[in-house]
């Protein structure tokens, strides 16, 4: 595993004791600044979706949202949100989780139109404890069916020593990243 194949360490700042003292919050505003950078990580992220033959695109409010339009315009795939509580319009089922620094959920719309069929990308900025990215992919296979192998997390960044992405392939998740810390 190389850190950085596609050189775009240089364009993510550490903030540190962000949100809360001793996190090294990794910010990616830099990097959807440099448009180059920015297009790097979006074409990265179209080819590994089209090589997994995504079917739909679903996404972890709010810096995945950033990525995720980008593959679903490009390769027309549908395009599915998962948000905070009390963001989304319609029904939902909801998914309480931890984080590196508390506890929140996320929600997907029961209408949503996913099925066991389907191959699904989830696409977010950071993968730390993997709570995030697990709730998502357990949202989606525990509501609509979608098998565990026809799901592929996404993320820009792995915190590797806080080994979420350990934690995604031990559940029986795949997973990429771009960037490794």
């Amino acid at each position: 595993m190389t850190d950085d194949i596609l050189d775009l360490k240089k364009h993510i700042r550490t903030v540190n004791d962000f949100p809360i003292e001793g996190i090294k919050f990794r910010d990616i505003t830099s990097l959807i600044e440099t448009p180059l950078a920015f297009k790097k990580t979006c074409d990265e992220f179209i080819k590994l979706s089209k090589a997994f033959n995504a079917t739909s695109v679903a996404s972890i409010e709010s810096r995945g949202f950033i990525f995720a339009g980008s593959i679903s315009k490009d390769l027309l795939l549908p395009f599915v949100l998962a948000r905070k509580p009390g963001k989304l319009p319609n029904e939902t089922f909801i998914k309480d989780f931890d984080l590196e620094y508390g506890s929140t959920s996320i929600e997907i719309q029961k209408n949503t139109k996913l099925n066991s069929d389907d191959r699904v990308v989830i696409v977010d900025d950071l993968i730390a404890t993997g709570g995030t990215a697990l709730a998502c992919a357990d949202l989606i296979v525990d509501n609509f069916g979608v098998k565990k192998e026809n799901i592929l997390i996404l993320a820009v960044i792995d915190l590797v020593e806080l080994g979420g992405t350990q934690k995604i392939i031990d559940q029986g998740y795949k997973t990429r990243s771009l960037v490794y810390y």
